[in-house]
């Protein structure tokens, strides 16, 4: 891969430890995938923040990059528990100072403490055609989908690297030909609830596998809460990094395979999902907010819970970022959704939450990316329902 001098001599550590660290992970990254050059980037996502997915080790390498100071806006993905209000949470003391030891050691590198897997909700707004380096799945698929730009699946450390030096690697997504659709799959039903979109999402993965880009045709529109949606369960069971579709002002691949999604498939992905549990009386606590809630998704909760209350031994979880919980509060919806026994916490994803060490054994959720991770990362038992069986089976 071709270096300019100026890049040459970061590599050399002319620039000091943090920046010589961080380039030699782009170089061996461009090498691996041969591109050509590094281009500039207008922003990075960051994941690696939560304490549950770097623990020690992680943590005492980003502590060792003090040196460094990140070119580009930079925000996080979201940890493990809020910032303010862990202890609500029931987090541990231990995890806790570990966790805020880690947005510590990220800010000392001017990165800003925004933690949510929606940074396009929270300032972090690419504009279409731009280079980045975002990490976090679903706002990969987002990004490069919905608002057209261009962005590779980053790992931790090298959307931290790009963020240091304020440039990627020039390959994959990054490349024009590298995001043409292939695939389409043909919508033969009318979707209407966020969490059907989800199940849509799921489906894609689930089929779609690898590098494979899908064009989705026959959606009605759809808002930002339905796309994000798809986004967020396609990267999740297939790895998938993009998708086009007809409400995107996409055109549709001519010769292609045609896949069809109706309501019968919708019902097969829901009765096969593995270990999928159905006994409702047995939920601990509804985790809502993977990814993160818009004020609009807020906004409906709370219309569904008028009327209502939690249960007493159950909880009602529910999960933004600072930005949109600021104007959740301005609006009246935080205290409506409190004043009834929810709980709105920020910074945190509910799959990076140490839920079963907290004590929690069977979540609900109506997203098929928390179903996915809650299973794996939360340690818990999972079921996935629409939103308001959800609501119904943490409230009365």
């Amino acid at each position: 891969m071709y270096l300019s001098k100026d890049e040459e001599r970061i590599l050399k550590g002319e620039y000091g430890y943090a920046k010589q660290k961080a380039m030699e992970i782009l170089v061996a990254l461009g090498d691996l995938y041969e591109a050509e050059r590094l281009i500039p980037i207008s922003s990075a996502q960051i994941a690696g923040v939560s304490y549950t997915s770097i623990g020690d080790e992680g943590l005492e390498w980003i502590e060792n990059l003090f040196d460094g100071r990140v070119e580009v806006l930079s925000t996080l993905n979201p940890l493990g528990m809020d910032l303010d209000r862990w202890n609500i949470m029931g987090i541990p003391m231990e995890y806790a100072s570990k966790q805020v030891r880690i947005v510590e050691a990220y800010m000392k590198l001017g990165i800003l403490p925004i933690c949510t897997c929606t940074p396009y909700l929270s300032g972090n707004l690419p504009t279409p055609g731009s280079h980045i380096a975002w990490s976090e799945s679903s706002a990969v698929v987002f990004a490069n989908s919905v608002l057209k730009a261009k962005t590779n699946r980053e790992g931790g450390p090298s959307a931290l690297a790009a963020a240091l030096i304020g440039k990627t690697p020039f390959y994959g997504l990054h490349l024009d030909e590298n995001r043409r659709p292939s695939v389409s799959v043909k919508v033969e039903m009318d979707l209407e609830e966020v969490w059907e979109y989800s199940v849509l999402g799921f489906y894609i993965g689930r089929i779609l596998k690898g590098g494979v880009i899908p064009f989705i045709e026959g959606l009605k529109e759809c808002n930002l809460d339905k796309l994000k949606a798809v986004s967020a369960a396609m990267a999740s069971t297939g790895g998938l990094n993009m998708f086009t579709a007809n409400v995107l002002g996409d055109i549709k691949p001519i010769p292609c395979e045609t896949l069809s999604f109706d309501y019968s498939t919708l019902k097969e992905v829901i009765e096969t999902l593995p270990e999928n549990i159905t006994d409702r009386g047995s939920v601990d606590i509804v985790c809502l907010g993977c990814p993160h809630l818009s004020l609009e998704e807020l906004n409906t909760i709370a219309y569904l819970l008028k009327g209502r209350r939690v249960k007493g031994d159950v909880k009602l979880w529910l999960f933004t970022s600072r930005a949109v919980y600021s104007a959740a509060e301005r609006c009246g919806l935080v205290d409506e959704i409190v004043s009834v026994g929810g709980e709105i916490y920020r910074d945190a994803c509910p799959a990076l939450a140490p839920l079963s060490s907290i004590g929690y054994k069977v979540m609900a959720t109506d997203s098929l990316k928390m179903w996915f991770y809650g299973r794996h990362l939360a340690g818990v038992k999972t079921l996935f329902l629409p939103t308001i069986e959800c609501i119904s089976t943490a409230s009365r």
